[in-house]
């Protein structure tokens, strides 16, 4: 009996060493595994900075009439995106496109223009709409100047419309889900759409191009700051 406990204790002991020797491996396995990076698309920790603007038509409220808008744009190298930044209807808006958006942006821009030429342009919206393809984009907006900042991934689709017996080159952000819940009655974001000329349209293409962000890096300082103004906005 007595070497039956002896066996017994012994065992016990072992099992202890096992699980402890266990748990040192993990701790040890964890302290050495790398945090996942922040901002894994950084090219450049470099704060946003405006690198153009482009005009831009957009829908009126109560009226079919567009308005010619002045869309600023501005390249956030810490996470390789470019935002659309403009105010409408006294709200303010952030519009990111990422760099797989910013190519199909050109694609589509391309084909748009071999369309326009060859003149195979349909004024049949639904066929219209999205048939350059969509993307999952991500929109910032504030209702006001100093209101809470709201956030969405709504679908950006790139097609074209007629609009008063003109085509225009188009996106139309639709609706999507409010992701911030930072105020319960705001349950989306609405959908809105951007037309463009073929001149406007290349002028932001040229803007969206990877090889010019890149060379708009040169004498940009690195910098760890994260107080200005569209930092703030951003987050």
């Amino acid at each position: 009996m007595l070497f039956f406990f002896s066996k017994f204790a012994i065992l016990v002991r072992m099992k202890k060493y096992i699980v402890f020797l266990a748990a040192a491996v993990l701790a040890i396995s964890c302290s050495h595994t790398e945090k996942a990076p922040s901002h894994p698309s950084m090219i450049a920790n470099v704060d946003p900075f405006l690198i153009g603007s482009v005009n831009v038509s957009l829908d009126q409220l109560l009226s079919s009439q567009l308005k010619e808008t002045a869309v600023e744009i501005v390249f956030y190298p810490r996470q390789n995106e470019v935002a659309l930044e403009w105010s409408h209807n006294m709200a303010q808006y952030q519009q990111f496109w990422d760099e797989a958006g910013r190519q199909l942006f050109v694609e589509a821009l391309n084909r748009y223009n071999e369309d326009f030429s060859n003149k195979k342009l349909t004024d049949t919206y639904n066929k219209s709409r999205a048939v350059y393809g969509k993307f999952k984009g991500r929109l910032l907006w504030k209702t006001l100047k100093f209101s809470a900042t709201y956030s969405s991934s709504p679908f950006i689709e790139l097609g074209y419309r007629f609009r008063n017996n003109a085509p225009y080159f188009a996106t139309r952000q639709m609706a999507a889900k409010e992701e911030s819940g930072v105020n319960k009655s705001i349950s989306e974001s609405s959908a809105s759409s951007m037309y463009f000329t073929r001149v406007q349209g290349e002028e932001l293409a040229k803007l969206f191009d990877q090889a010019f962000l890149l060379k708009s890096l040169e004498g940009k300082a690195s910098s760890h700051s994260a107080d200005t103004d569209r930092d703030e906005y951003y987050q």
